[in-house]
This record gives structure tokens, sequence and C-alpha cells, in this order.
């Protein structure tokens, strides 16, 4: 393959496998732009401030990131909806502040001990950015954290807290599932969007 020639999707890709798409040289370098610039946005929010030189120790983790760890290559298909941006980034600023008092209150109740779960939600939307945001939004939410991601069968499994009963469990899932739409709904094409309305399969692997 000659540098700069696109990617062609891999074998067995289709209605049944991941869904990725060409990517060429101008859009890698647009897509590694994307991803440095979520990676400083991560990095600002675990410091919890913003200044420049929070700013510029982001710049230079997220580029050492990229360089050492290059990620896969993920590119944008869909198209951004500021609307849709914006019930995102409300909800998910409600959900931080809402699940941050949850938490507080499970860590200073007297002789509470909160049990955890580890459940699999397969994602309706099986590309490698809805599965890469729909992770992040999750685990930069108290209470719930990203252990794992199955990328062939577009799974996310998420330890989550205080988990009392069945309900819960269900509850969970659905929060997760609602994260993804959101995504979706935000950056997402109009095939992506369509594929909300299908329910999520279980694709995890048996053994």
């Amino acid at each position: 393959m000659t540098p700069g020639a696109g990617v062609g999707p891999a074998a067995g890709d289709g209605p049944g496998g991941p869904q990725r798409v060409a990517v060429g040289r101008g859009g890698r370098r647009r897509d590694q732009a994307v991803a440095l610039g979520w990676l400083v946005l991560i990095w600002l929010l675990l410091w919890g401030d913003v200044s420049w030189g929070n700013l510029l120790g982001g710049l230079v983790v997220g580029v050492a990131v990229l360089l050492f760890f290059p990620l896969p290559p993920v590119t944008f298909g869909g198209r951004l909806r500021p609307g849709a941006l914006l019930v995102l980034a409300a909800t998910f600023a409600a959900e931080l502040i809402s699940a941050s008092v949850r938490v507080a209150a499970v860590a200073v109740r007297p002789g509470y001990r909160p049990r955890g779960a580890i459940i699999a939600v397969p994602l309706r939307v099986r590309t490698d950015l809805n599965l890469a945001l729909t992770a992040e939004v999750i685990s930069l939410v108290p209470g719930t954290l990203i252990l794992d991601v199955d990328r062939d069968q577009g799974v996310l499994y998420v330890h989550v807290l205080d988990v009392r009963g069945p309900g819960d469990l269900a509850a969970s899932r659905d929060r997760v599932l609602t994260v993804e739409r959101r995504v979706v709904r935000a950056i997402g094409s109009a095939a992506e969007v369509r594929q909300l309305h299908t329910p999520p399969a279980d694709r995890r692997k048996k053994s």
C-alpha cells in the first residue's frame, strides 16, 4: 500500500461486523487533531481547573499519547448538530452533579457497604468513534467506570456502584444507552441516528 492511500474496510465488515470507513492522509491528520482536542479536554476535566499550565500540560500529554500509543483510525462521517450538542453538554453537567452527590452520600453513610456490579451493554451504533465517546462520557460520571470495551462486538463492560437489585442494573443499562443516543444525535450520521431505533442485541462472546 502506498503512503497516503486510503485504508479499505476490513474483511467481514458490514451489517454484522464493525463499522469502519476509509481514512486518507488528510482525514487521518484531521482525526488526530480531533483526538488531541478530546485528550486535552479530558485532561482539563481530570484536573478540574482550566489554566494555561493545565492546557499546555494537556497538549504535551496528548501529543505524547498520539505519538507513542497511536490510536486506530477513527474517522468522522456524521455531522454536528448544535442543538443536540447543547443537550449532550447540559445533561452531562447535570448528571455529573447529581452523581457526585449520590456517591458522596454513599461514602459518608455510616456502616453502609455499597454493592457493585459489572454489566455488559451492547451499543446500537458500533463505530469506533461512538464507542470511544460513549465510554468517555460514562467514565467521567462518578459511580460508573468502563472496565473493558469489546471493539469487534460493540459491547461496553461497565462497573456500577451501589446496586441494590435487578432494577438498578436495568436502570444502569438504560443510562448507558441514553448517553449513546445523545452522542449519536449530536454528531452521528442520518444512518446512525436511524440505528438508534433498533433494539441492542446481546453480542457478548460465548465461551
